[in-house]
């Protein structure tokens, strides 16, 4: 047993997402979305550089001393695998894990909507899951994963760096592709993977133009792909995609987005009131002949209007979802104005709304 397995237990009986080794400080969990620190001396660099390496593969070491960044995953059996990020700052290392729990809960028991579930039966298309970091977007896949798993008979694929929750193959025949470790990068990966003779791939970060053409390529050709990026609502999410191509390819990736376009999920993680936890609060965007129309027509502004048109495709704006977990009393009004979109909705819930200068 590692010595530093004993900061993972605790990290796990708290019920934390994420454990922060940095030097200079003392060690610290992330509970319910707050810092809190652990009564623990404080870490020199060279404790830290002995409890971090203990559990660090050899060639990740060379890469970290060579880089000063490295992600990779560490597991410890029965209880959880971690997610593990090494920098370098001004006191020496730093270090981020984030708890993947071994258990992969369904689209239902993470309370998901039902249109959700049913991405996971989608034949062909690209579906993308998108929020800030830490908001949940990997238990979201790998609930959706979970769900084709078990009532498809085909092949998946996932390409992540690095590998987060692992799937064993149900009905379907899953493979586990780490970059770094099984392929040099998201891109080899996924061109590879198309020759592979996949039904379903999961893509953990749509990171730059050539990955984002390959996915969408893929979604066109006949295959059905999951990927993540880090954008705040399903109209910025068509946009940045839009906007990593060189304007004079823009018109042919709107047409061909809107053609591969099946769903756009977009997330933010609230601290529950009611109970110790936390929920999501999530705007779905349903890709639609008319969404598809304002998209070709680079009308996407429009989209927002168009979703609240939409409820009975499952669509929903992020402020709505908002608004039914405060009437439900699972979070604060304050939570629910700050990560709103429409503040001007949230202002009445509040007994003395804060004046932010950037909105006047």
């Amino acid at each position: 047993m590692a010595k530093i397995d004993a900061f993972f237990q605790l990290l796990h009986d708290q019920g934390g997402s994420d454990l922060h080794l940095i030097a200079g400080q003392q060690p610290a969990i992330r509970i319910r979305g707050d810092i809190e620190r652990i009564k623990y001396d404080v870490l020199t660099n060279e404790v830290l550089k002995l409890l971090l390496y203990e559990i660090t593969p050899e060639h990740k070491i060379k890469q970290f001393e060579e880089t000063g960044d490295i992600d990779f995953a560490y597991e410890i059996p029965n209880l959880a695998r971690y997610r593990a990020n090494f920098f370098q700052q001004k006191y020496g290392m730093g270090a981020v894990f984030r708890e993947i729990p071994d258990k992969i809960l369904t689209c239902n028991a993470l309370g998901l909507p039902a249109v959700i579930a049913k991405l996971a039966t989608l034949p062909r298309g690209l579906v993308l899951v998108t929020g800030p970091t830490g908001s949940g977007k990997s238990t979201t896949l790998a609930a959706i994963i979970d769900e084709a798993n078990r009532l498809r008979k085909d092949h998946i694929i996932t390409i992540e760096d690095p590998i987060e929750f692992v799937h064993k193959s149900q009905s379907c025949i899953v493979n586990h592709r780490e970059v770094g470790l099984h392929t040099k990068s998201f891109t080899s990966a996924l061109r590879g993977a198309l020759r592979e003779d996949p039904d379903i791939i999961l893509v953990g970060e749509l990171r730059d133009l050539e990955t984002i053409s390959l996915a969408v390529e893929a979604a066109s050709t006949g295959h059905l792909v999951f990927g993540t990026l880090h954008t705040t609502s399903a109209a910025k999410t068509v946009d940045r995609i839009i906007e990593v191509f060189p304007a004079d390819e823009q018109l042919q990736i709107r047409s061909t987005l809107a053609d591969g376009l099946r769903a756009v999920v977009s997330q933010v993680l609230f601290k529950r009131i009611d109970v110790k936890g936390r929920c999501v609060a999530l705007e779905i965007l349903i890709a639609t002949g008319a969404v598809r129309n304002l998209i070709r027509e680079s009308k996407t502004y429009q989209i927002a209007s168009m979703m609240q048109t939409g409820k009975k495709y499952g669509m929903q704006l992020l402020d709505d979802g908002i608004m039914d977990l405060y009437n439900r009393g699972w979070i604060s009004g304050e939570d629910a104005y700050i990560k709103a979109n429409d503040k001007s909705k949230f202002r009445p819930l509040l007994k003395s709304p804060p004046t932010d200068f950037t909105e006047v």
